[in-house]
């Protein structure tokens, strides 16, 4: 079997290469950005977790190759879109780039050709919109001359355990026949398939896995403010009820939310579930809380400032960790960011520091950060700021020369826990 996966990011890279790992299948993967393109059929990686070698031994076997030219998905039998699903700037779902693929590849579909959307979305985008745009430009039927269906991405970046062939798929298809058909496809790479009974069912699924953390995350969000109002370590307290070996599952609170799903997600089902005329209070709920927090670290770091008798406005802050998660190079909706812009806005000097994120990259969402790049890891350097905030708790950090070489910490992670710090010189937030 010949296959494409269109959009060769955190989703569809990985993928690509576990499809280009299975017994008959080849693998061409496309993409609009003609820099992923070369690297990858030079055998180069631009995702830290993916390795090279895995990349050109795919590319020296035959087994994968990639290309900007969309009009090849004529010589396939399985075409899979794994692009992005952001927000516009009224936090309204922008399936635009789902929409585009489909009017670029409808012209070149071939009658039994497979189409599976993997882009989280809201229920109805693969059978109504997605179908409409397909049927539209290649004349052919649905779920009678092509097969459609929708399966949620699962990925965890940086997580060792956390591998395509293991982890189970949902599958969802636009006819019984549809199912089928993707059953076979992702059979022949993924361990277990879960099969529901639409597309619409699939699509919700992943809403609600991404759902549950972001109401999770906002509750010990919420109550991190409320016990440190009461002078109670929230972290102590998560450790403690973790011990309970059932009803209960550990979340941890933070900057914000961050990576492609958790904060973009929630807001694909509220707006659609205006359409119904339901409201969804408790996960808009949430989103507010978790939204608040870097405001909640910004105002805590000019407290600590305050102490050493410094105010924000003028005072060097660093930022260390710009990627959204621990020990990845993904820095896609990073609160980061937003804390930046929250401190550069009361007129602080901020930089950041990353291991992972050596320059920050053009983005939609943040287009001023642009070329930034991230500082030295040396005392001389960090001992020139008034603050460092720990953003992300890298593994790859030396912790104990942070509490050396700096004189005051506000730490969202819970990072310096075990490290030798000075009275007075951490602040939780």
């Amino acid at each position: 079997m010949k296959m494409a996966v269109i959009g060769l990011g955190y989703v569809g890279l990985p993928l690509s290469l576990q499809f280009a790992r299975s017994a008959g299948v080849t693998v061409l993967g496309l993409d609009i950005d003609p820099a992923k393109v070369e690297s990858l059929n030079s055998g180069r990686s631009y995702i830290k977790h993916i390795s090279a070698d895995v990349i050109a031994a795919a590319v020296k076997a035959g087994t994968f190759a990639a290309s900007s030219d969309f009009s090849r998905v004529k010589e396939v039998e399985a075409v899979i879109i794994c692009v992005p699903t952001p927000l516009t700037k009224n936090r309204e779902p922008d399936i635009s780039f789902i929409i585009e693929t489909g009017k670029s590849i409808a012209p070149h579909l071939a009658k039994g050709t497979l189409v599976v959307l993997e882009s989280t979305t809201y229920p109805g985008t693969t059978d109504k919109d997605l179908r409409e745009v397909l049927e539209a430009g290649s004349g052919l039927k649905a779920g009678v001359d092509f097969h459609l269906a929708f399966s949620p991405e699962r990925e965890d970046p940086g997580n060792e355990q956390s591998k395509v062939a293991n982890i189970p798929k949902v599958v969802g298809g636009y006819t019984p026949a549809c199912l089928e058909r993707a059953k076979a496809v992702y059979g022949c790479a993924i361990k277990t398939l879960v099969p529901v009974s639409s597309c619409r069912a699939a699509e919700a699924a992943k809403l609600l896995e991404n759902i549950f953390r972001s109401v999770n995350i906002a509750l010990v969000n919420e109550l991190k403010l409320v016990y440190e109002a009461m002078g109670i370590d929230i972290w102590e307290v998560i450790q403690a009820a973790k011990t309970k070996p059932f009803g209960f599952m550990a979340f941890s609170p933070g900057p914000g939310l961050g990576g492609h799903c958790i904060p973009i997600d929630p807001f694909y089902l509220t707006w659609k579930a205006r359409e119904y005329g339901q409201h969804t209070r408790f996960i808009e709920l949430a989103g507010e809380i978790n939204t608040a927090m870097p405001l909640h670290v910004v105002n805590r770091t000019a407290e600590a400032l305050n102490t050493l008798r410094k105010p924000m406005n003028s005072s060097r802050v660093l930022v260390l960790g710009l990627a959204y998660k621990p020990n990845v190079d993904d820095d896609r909706e990073s609160p980061s960011y937003v804390l930046m812009d929250l401190l550069k806005g009361r007129g602080a000097d901020v930089a950041y520091y990353d291991p992972y994120v050596p320059v920050i990259r053009l983005t939609r969402e943040h287009p001023h950060w642009a070329g930034t790049r991230s500082l030295g890891w040396n005392r001389e350097t960090l001992q020139k700021f008034d603050a460092v905030i720990i953003a992300t708790n890298h593994q790859a950090v030396n912790y104990q020369e942070l509490a050396a070489w700096t004189s005051c910490i506000v730490d969202t992670r819970n990072a310096m826990t075990g490290v030798k710090t000075k009275p007075g010189q951490v602040w939780k937030a």
